[in-house]
């Protein structure tokens, strides 16, 4: 997508957007500012269309030259960078209907309230390329269907430099997004842990600031992950333990690591889950795909920081050498785990995952999993559960996310209820004596291998990693790339 600034008109775009607020004195005083000759007939047509400006309302102008098109943002005062997303997104649906290579944006209707241009551009192109994403690799094309196929977008604007400086982060933070949604979309029967490591040996090939490491399953077992080894053994397919490095150019401020759940199919193993339980469960290895779409775009971002990417990729798999109930393990630092339920498999890779990532001398770690169903229960499909054992590190993504739109909550880690992970004959179990509060309980089990001086955080993507319907206007349904912006937000501003 091409994008053109001018400082005056832009007559080149078929359609022009136009976000309103919902304010029907401010829409009649807009159109009479677009200064139709039947500016009476355009707001009779418009009332009778009962257009006030809610979100979601779509008013197109009755112009043979140049289609203007309002779109209601249901804001009262202001526009902030979450609107401008939506409206974005409210764009690519009306030229999914109308196809056309090209439209136009005049910022001062977008920057009601707020002149952040930068945000502006930004937000707008995370918008568009979001909401025009589409998985389709294995679809025969309907010919009917109008794909958006973008090739030109005006902006008229006098803060050229800023509007481009937005759209410029906006736009890898996208790629970086879409890539990540990508990986989850894809079939388990493609989606192995092999296929997820040659995309992480494809980045690192493409980029001289980042490098990576493949352990296979005898240096795997020479480490002493034993836990990783166990929910693996069950499967036919070889294990992947994936080991990404950025280093800035300067030198770093800090040493972060970020450790993605790679958990490529979950049948539950010999607990083996529901037939309709399963059906999405490719999108099990949904907080590694964030790692890998994140570092495929970070050299771009620069972060000032040394980031650290880690996955233990595996199936869960039932099969005669399967882990069994009751059996115990020990993960990389020594502690015994019983195996209460094979289906709780993923906190089991993260303990060896997470004891790996604090061996490189990393002090700040934040992992991401599709760990469990009750999240949802507890937030909704919509919101990832935020777990963190630094009040400052918590707030931080807190932030992060609430500038990307992505929804998270934080939730708490009651020391009171780690004795529910109780087990009677090893260190701790991997599911509670109870069925309530098992996106706590689960969180706990993960910080029992976090060591005292190392900064934390758990979010749990069971909810917002796999959209059954779609949460927004610029997130459909499938893959979400959950994550990928948040955290690229959170490492920008270290």
């Amino acid at each position: 997508m091409k994008l053109t600034i001018r400082n005056k008109d832009i007559d080149e775009a078929e359609i022009l957007f136009y976000p309103v607020l919902k304010d029907k004195v401010a829409i009649a005083k807009l159109v009479k500012q677009l200064d139709y000759e039947d500016e009476e007939l355009v707001l009779d047509k418009m009332a009778r269309a009962k257009f006030a400006g809610n979100k979601g309302q779509v008013f197109t102008m009755p112009d043979v030259e140049q289609i203007v098109v309002l779109i209601g943002t249901g804001q009262i005062k202001k526009l902030a960078m979450e609107d401008w997303r939506q409206t974005a997104g409210e764009i690519v649906a009306y030229l999914k209907k109308f196809q056309t290579k090209s439209f136009g944006i005049e910022t001062s209707a977008w920057l009601k309230g707020n002149n952040d241009v930068v945000s502006l551009g930004q937000a707008v192109a995370e918008g568009l390329e979001l909401a025009k994403y589409d998985f389709d690799k294995y679809k025969k094309q309907d010919k009917d269907k109008i794909k958006v196929d973008l090739e030109n977008i005006f902006v008229l604007s006098n803060k050229s430099a800023q509007f481009r400086k937005g759209w410029q982060t906006g736009t890898v933070l996208t790629q970086g997004t879409n890539l990540a949604r990508d990986l989850v979309n894809e079939p388990a029967g493609v989606m192995t842990p092999t296929y997820l490591a040659r995309q992480a040996e494809k980045i690192a090939k493409d980029n001289k600031n980042i490098s990576v490491k493949i352990l296979d399953k005898a240096q795997v077992k020479k480490m002493g992950m034993e836990a990783y080894l166990g929910v693996d053994q069950g499967s036919n397919e070889a294990l992947k333990f994936i080991h990404l490095v950025y280093k800035p150019s300067g030198k770093a401020k800090d040493k972060i690591g970020l450790v993605g759940k790679g958990i490529t199919f979950d049948s539950g193993g010999l607990n083996i889950k529901p037939g309709d339980s399963m059906t999405q469960m490719k999108m099990d290895m949904a907080g590694a795909a964030t790692v890998i779409g994140l570092f495929s775009v970070i050299a771009d971002i620069r972060p000032k920081v040394e980031v650290h990417g880690i996955v233990a990729a595996c199936e869960n798999m039932p099969s005669g050498r399967a882990l069994k109930p009751g059996d115990v393990i020990k993960n990389m630092q020594g502690k015994s785990i019983e195996i209460g339920n094979t289906d709780a498999e993923g906190r089991v890779t993260l303990a060896d995952s997470l004891a790996y990532t604090q061996k490189q001398g990393i002090k700040t770690i934040v992992d991401l999993a599709t760990l469990t169903g009750a999240v949802v229960v507890a937030l909704g499909p919509d919101y990832a559960g935020l777990f963190a054992n630094d009040d400052g590190l918590n707030k931080q993504l807190l932030k992060s996310a609430d500038a990307t739109g992505e929804k998270i909550w934080s939730l708490p880690l009651p020391p009171e209820y780690k004795k529910l992970n109780k087990s009677a004959i090893a260190d701790i179990r991997n599911i509670p004596n109870t069925r309530y509060g098992g996106a706590i309980t689960a969180a706990l089990f993960l910080e029992e291998f976090i060591e005292d001086d190392v900064k934390w955080a758990h979010i749990d993507l069971g909810g917002p990693a796999y959209a059954e319907k779609p949460i927004n206007s610029y997130t459909g349904v499938g893959g979400v790339g959950y994550g990928v912006r948040t955290l690229l937000e959170w490492l920008r501003s270290i």
